[in-house]
This record gives C-alpha cells, structure tokens and sequence, in this order.
C-alpha cells in the first residue's frame, strides 16, 4: 500500500529534484558569464536530466494513485568563484541527493513497501552515477591546477556531452 508518509516524501523529492535542476541552470548561467560555454552545456544537460527524475517521480505517485502536491522551490546561489567551486558544490550536492533516495529507500523498507523499493533502486543506481560524474570532474579540475588552456580544452570536452 502507499501510504501518506510514502506519498509526502516522494512529493519533498519531487521538490529536490527540480531543486537540482533550478541549481544546475544557476551553474549553467555562472559558466555563461564566464564564457565557459561547454560547461554550462553540460550544466544545462544535467538540469534536464534531473527534471526528467522529477517527472519519474511525479508519474509514480500517480500510478500508485497518491496526489502530487507541488510547493515553492528554493532559489539556489547564482555566483560561484570558479569552476573548482562549482563542481566541488555538484558533488556535495549529488551527496545530498543520495542522501535523500536512502532515507526513502529506508522508509519504503520500514513500510513493507516492496513496490516502491523497487521503483527506488534504479535512483540509487542514478546516485552512484550521479556521484561518480561529479567526483571526476572535481578531481581533473584539480589536477589541471590553473593551467587556462587545460580549463579550455575541458570545457571543449564538456560541450560534447548528449
């Protein structure tokens, strides 16, 4: 059964999956100004990525005849300092999240909720994705240090992404 605690939850993530595209367009509009073209490309594709989650959320309330009950989103930063910055905050961010999917993973255990745990397990797949994606781009920003023709050649590399 889908229960009212089950539903309010899944309607607070639809909140932080739409919460995680408003930020990453944040990200997207910082890289513009910074004539980081391709970053903000991959910022954009991502801002996609996490309404889509918010819609696998959306559709699943439904289908299992809950209400989805939209509230305001917060507003996210609009500066950061570099794109080190930005991307140390997406993996921060991405913990979060994978934060957020085990505690509903851990409600729908505790509710003998075996359609939700099921429905659940492909976003924790996601996360270790989501995470993984993140941590490398943090680590080769470190590594290219302030070399700009190493930040351009990434930002090039980051503008192919589908």
């Amino acid at each position: 059964m889908f229960s009212s605690a089950m539903q309010e939850a899944m309607n607070q993530q639809v909140n932080a999956e739409l919460y995680s595209a408003y930020l990453y367009l944040a990200m997207a509009a910082d890289f513009e100004e910074a004539n980081l073209h391709g970053m903000a490309h991959w910022m954009q594709i991502q801002a996609k990525e996490e309404t889509g989650h918010a819609l696998k959320f959306f559709k699943y309330i439904v289908q299992r005849g809950g209400r989805v009950t939209l509230t305001s989103i917060a507003a996210p930063p609009s500066k950061w300092g570099s794109p080190h910055a930005v991307f140390d905050d997406v993996y921060k961010h991405e913990r979060q999240v994978s934060g957020l999917i085990d505690k509903l993973v851990d409600l729908a255990s505790a509710e003998k909720d075996h359609a939700s745990s099921a429905f659940l397990q492909w976003f924790v797949t996601e996360q270790v994705e989501e995470e993984a994606n993140a941590s490398d781009l943090q680590h080769q920003l470190k590594m290219i240090g302030e070399s700009k023709q190493a930040l351009f050649m990434l930002d090039r590399h980051l503008a192919q992404r589908q």
